[in-house]
């Protein structure tokens, strides 16, 4: 729970160490208390996650040292010096270098710079960061977008719709950080992606494809679920603002892992057709996946499924797979435990060491030291 004063109700503000799925908000003072729900009953929530980097500029070396830059001075983990200490510690150099040896406070006591032990321990106006206020979509849709709409139109701000808890069959509603680290790492390679066709298994709200969908040719974001796929379809609309004309085609679609086959129900809303399994069979070179190894037995038909489809791909494919590294307490072992990351790294050694004579698998490791690109908490354990 999210505890705010009174004159903060209507203005509640995320620090760095907010969880989103346990983020709950109370504004009394809102015109509006009914969210709007989703067809099994869950708030709908809005947020606009801004890009550090203009996703229009090309990825030359200047934008890239600009990101850089920009990042490490703004958005640092919590040893980043608030307004008052950088004064202090200018202060202090200036006068050391004209031979005092010590800051001294006005009684004449030595006054001590020291950084934040975190940046959750500032005031929100030392943070030296945009506040991030949530949007609450109201139960007409259309005034509740009216004003964001002619707010936010900037090209470098992505906007997910996304409910803040779920249980564990609708966890693909909510963002999760490894569908960030996708995103910054599409960014980072753009132009290794340019022309492609992208098959995202997993996809949820749909970001990393969006992201995908910036420098692409055509993705397929698929995942299933109506009600998810329907707000993966809106989120996709809400951000045709930042697909290049004429390009950047993003395509949902049902991909059930535990069939066999593709949906070609004509019925069925998220179905495929026979052009587009032949245009992913004959066009797609990249796959990939964010967050989507928590459970056993999903684990295992996820990789049945990659196997399934890179095998009747005509080309050769790279498979991007992110992931957080979740720890857990269980009964089992007494003791925290990744039992999931345990045996995601399991199935993907043995599909490595698979005998195929048509396929060969190789694995290799992504270093996390490229830069980021939107603003998130990066954590170790990604």
């Amino acid at each position: 729970m999210v505890d705010v004063t009174e004159e903060e109700m209507d203005n509640p503000t995320f620090k760095r160490d907010t969880v989103l799925s346990d983020v709950h908000l109370h504004c009394p003072n809102k015109r509006h208390l009914m969210v709007r729900l989703n067809a099994v009953g869950q708030p709908v929530f809005l947020s606009y996650f801004k890009l550090i980097w203009n996703t229009e500029d090309s990825a030359s070396e200047k934008h890239v040292r600009e990101a850089t830059t920009e990042r490490e001075h703004q958005y640092r983990s919590g040893d980043e010096l608030c307004d008052k200490d950088r004064n202090n510690l200018k202060k202090e150099r200036e006068l050391n270098s004209e031979g005092v040896e010590a800051l001294l406070d006005d009684d004449g006591d030595l006054e001590v710079v020291r950084r934040p032990r975190s940046a959750s321990d500032l005031e929100a106006e030392d943070l030296l960061r945009d506040r991030v206020y949530p949007v609450i979509l109201m139960k007409a849709k259309e005034d509740a977008f009216e004003d964001e709409e002619q707010e936010c139109t900037c090209s470098d701000v992505v906007k997910i719709e996304h409910t803040m808890a779920t249980p564990l069959e609708d966890v693909g509603k909510q963002v999760w950080r490894a569908a960030f680290l996708l995103a910054d790492y599409i960014l980072f390679i753009r132009d290794t992606f340019r022309c492609c066709s992208v098959l995202e298994l997993g996809g949820g709200t749909g970001i990393a494809s969006i992201i995908m969908g910036t420098v692409a040719k055509r993705v397929y974001c698929t995942d299933v679920g109506e009600d998810l796929l329907a707000m993966c379809e809106q989120n996709v609309a809400l951000n045709k603002h930042l697909m290049e004309p004429g390009r950047g085609e993003v395509k949902v679609k049902e991909l059930d892992w535990l069939k066999d086959e593709f949906c070609t129900d004509p019925e069925a809303p998220y179905s495929w057709s026979d052009e587009e399994i032949a245009d992913l069979h004959d066009h797609c070179t990249v796959i990939m996946a964010a967050d989507v190894f928590y459970d056993d037995d999903l684990t295992d038909a996820l990789f049945r499924t990659l196997y399934r489809i890179t095998h009747n791909l005509r080309n050769s494919c790279t498979v991007y797979l992110a992931l957080e590294k979740r720890l857990n307490f269980t009964l089992r072992h007494m003791d925290v435990t990744c039992e999931a990351y345990s045996h995601f790294r399991n199935t993907l050694h043995d599909l490595e060491n698979l005998q195929d004579r048509k396929m060969k698998y190789t694995v290799e490791p992504i270093k996390l030291d490229f830069c980021q690109f939107l603003i998130y908490e990066r954590i170790e354990q990604l």
